[in-house]
């Protein structure tokens, strides 16, 4: 049996990580500016989030929800305490699509509607609901096609006054990223955040903050949203959650009521996975690491910004985006083969930079110079 061929695979073996550091199966070593995705928040391997998992598989590693699980509990405590979001209620499952899935789903159940509001270069993920809430056709499958969901231009506030005048009864909810990422890191302004929370606020919609990718610390503050002053309805989160070990969630606003068997899941919410979240937010707490993220990502942007041949520096925090002109089109392959750095990409040119939150600014310096140098490469 041969593997599905669905992904574009570069032709390298990582065997070991740590921190911002990977190794292949020759033992060259790259620096980590992607972290698989985002996923990676506290480093490769923290020694506390590996002794967490490793004590928690001498226990035990799985049981159903059909228990009691006290790690579950502690989790959402702790969550509540390291976010600031205490009264919110969570809900476990296993990915980020899973957490809008499940989101979109409890905002129709609340409202008892079905339209929904998205943005020109979504990225919800790859699961029913969620991926007909993605603004890619290429990745929605015929028998996920529906009229429930509208396409509106991001960052553009009177738009979305004019569709909610429209139909603002039928809405169900609005799901926005706070920082698109496969989109190619676009923030989403103060102004129109606040706007998607007065038009819910005013036609009784749900406010969807998908905070898979630009939450979890990465902009500097937990959520990325709450840099608009105003508080989202749910929030889903997943990547940076465990570190790499699969794990998802929305915590939910106490205006929403739980009721039995309206959300369920097998294995969302086990004993390992909540172990390995719960390491990860101790490390959040206990080390300095959203501050390191707005500080290190402040610097990036300085130095980006400065070099003429790429344009567009963008984001907040540990992601970053820039654009690259069609003649450094294959910039990200030169630094990842080049000069043994990981970064990823957005189509068509725009390089994106998703590093763990606890990148050094003697990694980051590292990666200006490496990259000044893949650039001199081009010049004639």
């Amino acid at each position: 049996m041969k593997l599905f061929d669905v992904y574009p695979i570069n032709d390298i073996n990582i065997t070991r990580a740590l921190g911002s550091r990977v190794w292949d199966n020759h033992g060259k070593e790259y620096m980590d500016l992607y972290g698989g995705h985002a996923v990676i928040s506290i480093g490769h391997c923290h020694p506390h989030w590996v002794n967490r998992i490793k004590d928690q598989l001498d226990k035990i590693a799985f049981y159903s929800n059909s228990i009691k699980i006290p790690l579950q509990e502690e989790l959402a405590s702790t969550l509540g305490e390291v976010s600031g979001k205490k009264e919110f209620e969570l809900f476990l499952c296993n990915s980020g699509a899973e957490a809008n899935e499940n989101a979109l789903k409890l905002a129709s159940f609340h409202t008892g509607r079905k339209k929904i509001i998205a943005f020109k270069k979504a990225f919800h993920g790859r699961t029913s609901l969620a991926v007909a809430a993605t603004d890619n056709p290429a990745i929605i499958a015929p028998v996920n096609e529906t009229d429930n969901i509208s396409f509106l231009p991001f960052n553009d506030s009177d738009s979305l006054r004019a569709h909610f005048k429209s139909e603002g009864n039928q809405i169900a909810a609005v799901i926005v990223e706070g920082i698109q990422g496969v989109g190619g890191i676009n923030v989403a302004s103060d102004i129109f955040l606040q706007t998607i929370r007065a038009c819910c606020d005013e036609y009784g919609a749900v406010y969807i903050a998908d905070s898979v990718q630009c939450g979890y610390g990465r902009s500097g503050i937990f959520f990325s949203h709450d840099a608009a002053g105003v508080e989202a309805d749910i929030y889903s989160m997943a990547k940076g959650m465990g570190n790499g070990f699969p794990i998802g969630g929305i915590i939910i606003s106490p205006k929403i009521k739980a009721k039995h068997f309206m959300l369920g899941t097998t294995f969302g919410g086990n004993h390992l996975a909540c172990a390995a979240a719960l390491a990860v937010l101790e490390v959040i707490r206990d080390e300095p690491l959203m501050p390191n993220a707005a500080a290190v990502g402040n610097y990036l942007q300085q130095k980006l910004t400065s070099i003429p041949e790429i344009s567009g520096v963008r984001g907040r925090g540990l992601m970053i985006g820039f654009d690259v002109s069609e003649t450094h089109k294959n910039l990200k392959k030169d630094l990842l083969f080049k000069h043994s750095i990981f970064t990823g990409e957005a189509k068509p040119n725009v390089i994106r930079l998703l590093p763990s939150l606890a990148l050094s600014m003697e990694d980051a310096s590292l990666f200006i110079s490496s990259l000044k140098k893949a650039i001199e490469q081009y010049q004639p």
